[in-house]
């Protein structure tokens, strides 16, 4: 037993390192220029391209053959140019769970377990000749309740969760390995502590009760936005989770001429509110709203499934995030670089006025986009790879807030590809701060918040103006000020929260920055 968890962490080592290879071969290949010369250098940079595509489908191959799990890692890092070089994330693009369906009676123990030996009478029908869905830790399948309500029994699949954590345990050893062997490529990139953050959202797939709590949860952020649902939980086990049916089909196979323009556009702009408070106001939102998890009916709400994978983020990177999206809507590429570097850290070697420039040039030539035309989640990813190169690293809940962007981005588009993402935040922002407001003078927090103000004023009043100057400076209201054109937002007017909500997020913004000190 313990020659194969050797042969199968040897395995996993080997991958990660192939992963992060890139950074070593780059300074391999510069060194080569100088010594060959123009001519020389171009054989061997064709030859090592071959190298490249070799290695990538050897990546997959390792990563399909390490099981499920390695599955879902890799398409996450097929998200991260920080992490993964161009080849090896085209070809990570192709992985796919290869599961097989296995037959109905494999799951019977499962269901007489957790329901009882009787759990037949809890259903008038079944339908077990074919499942609605089969991924790589459980199989649904339609069911009839006593009365003749539609709904769905979720059930996991045998052994595979006491699979996946001694997969994740061994993943932990593995980089720590990488990190003692790539120690530069670490400090810019928290190899275990961003695996922490994907083990930690995967957790309710392992135990359908969390993954029932999480709709509970849901189900109460997602009555402010009247287009949307989430499923109803009927039954939750660790094993066995019954559902209420969500009508419709999802989004990848919809018509969108069966839906009126008003209608599509509008379960769009909620799809894109409903995520946006989960990343500001609750710091809970959905890791994996691709296409395939969200319904829609015409003429009916839209229903968003699968709950198993949720991020949660601490109040400081939460409140940080938010004057990401307000330098992105204002069209800001210096101060999207600012505050990106302070949610993240700044290495010894980081180079902040290169990395201000990088998002000068970047940011206007998306910031007024639409859907058609922008690839919200590949923008994002842009912006990380582009602050790893210059030294700046990115804290660990990128991994699925990219992922969580980069599906809700495809989702979205299906829809309403014509929606543009900033006028959205835009019409949001005013509801999020004043959200953020009254937090900060609820009772629980009071006291905890006024303290840290006073502190702040007595001890660094300096700090005090100059961060509330800089608000000013930089239009933290979304343009309280000046006016933006009509063509640079779209042919919408501006949003202008009152001075309550600007002082309120001013206040939000400070005890963040103070945190991160």
């Amino acid at each position: 037993m313990a020659s194969v968890v050797g042969d199968r962490l040897r395995l996993v080592v080997k991958v990660l390192g192939s992963l992060v290879a890139d950074e070593v071969g780059q300074a391999t290949r510069l060194r080569r220029r100088t010594r060959q010369g123009q001519a020389g250098a171009a054989e061997a940079d064709a030859g090592h391209a071959g190298s490249d595509e070799r290695r990538a489908k050897a990546v997959r191959h390792a990563l399909e053959s390490l099981g499920p799990f390695y599955v879902k890692l890799g398409q996450i890092l097929s998200t991260r140019p920080d992490m993964v070089p161009e080849s090896i994330r085209d070809e990570l693009q192709n992985l796919h769970d290869q599961v097989d369906v296995q037959p109905f009676s494999a799951f019977e123990p499962m269901l007489a377990g957790d329901l009882g030996p009787d759990w037949k009478l809890r259903f008038d029908d079944i339908d077990t000749v074919a499942p609605l869905g089969a991924a790589s830790l459980a199989q649904v399948y339609r069911v009839t309740l006593p009365g003749g309500r539609p709904a769905v029994v979720k059930i996991q699949r045998p052994g595979i969760r006491e699979g996946v954590l001694a997969d994740m345990a061994l993943m932990r050893r593995a980089s720590r390995i990488v990190a003692r062997v790539a120690p530069r490529f670490n400090e810019v990139i928290d190899v275990e502590a961003m695996l922490g953050s994907v083990f930690d959202a995967m957790e309710p797939e392992l135990d359908f009760t969390g993954e029932a709590r999480n709709m509970d949860e849901a189900r109460q952020y997602v009555r402010s936005f009247r287009t949307l649902e989430v499923p109803r939980v009927l039954h939750a086990s660790p094993r066995v989770l019954v559902q209420s049916l969500a009508p419709g089909k999802s989004v990848r196979h919809i018509d969108r001429a069966h839906f009126s323009d008003a209608e599509r556009i509008e379960v769009g702009k909620d799809l894109l509110r409903f995520m946006y408070h989960g990343y500001f106001v609750h710091r809970v939102f959905h890791a994996d709203p691709h296409a395939g998890n969200v319904f829609a009916v015409p003429g009916g709400p839209a229903t968003l499934i699968d709950w198993g994978m949720v991020g949660r983020l601490d109040r400081r990177t939460s409140l940080q995030l938010l004057p990401l999206f307000m330098t992105l809507a204002q069209n800001d590429g210096a101060g999207l670089a600012h505050h990106w570097a302070e949610m993240g850290r700044v290495t010894s070697w980081s180079n902040m006025p290169a990395f201000a420039a990088d998002m000068a040039a970047f940011v206007p030539k998306v910031s007024h986009l639409s859907l058609e035309d922008l690839n919200f989640g590949v923008s994002l990813t842009t912006v990380l790879a582009k602050a790893t190169k210059r030294g700046i690293g990115s804290p660990p809940a990128v991994s699925l807030l990219g992922k969580s962007f980069a599906n809700l981005d495809g989702s979205v588009r299906c829809l309403a590809p014509e929606i543009t993402l900033p006028e959205v935040f835009q019409g949001e922002v005013a509801k999020i701060l004043f959200a953020l407001g009254r937090e900060f003078l609820g009772r629980h927090q009071f006291a905890r918040n006024s303290m840290e103000l006073l502190l702040a004023a007595v001890t660094s009043p300096e700090q005090m103006r100059g961060v509330l100057g800089d608000i000013a400076n930089r239009q933290f209201a979304l343009q309280v000020h000046e006016p933006r054109t009509t063509a640079a937002m779209g042919g919408q007017r501006p949003t202008r929260p009152s001075g309550g909500l600007v002082a309120l997020g001013a206040l939000a913004y400070l005890l963040a920055r103070r945190r991160s000190r």
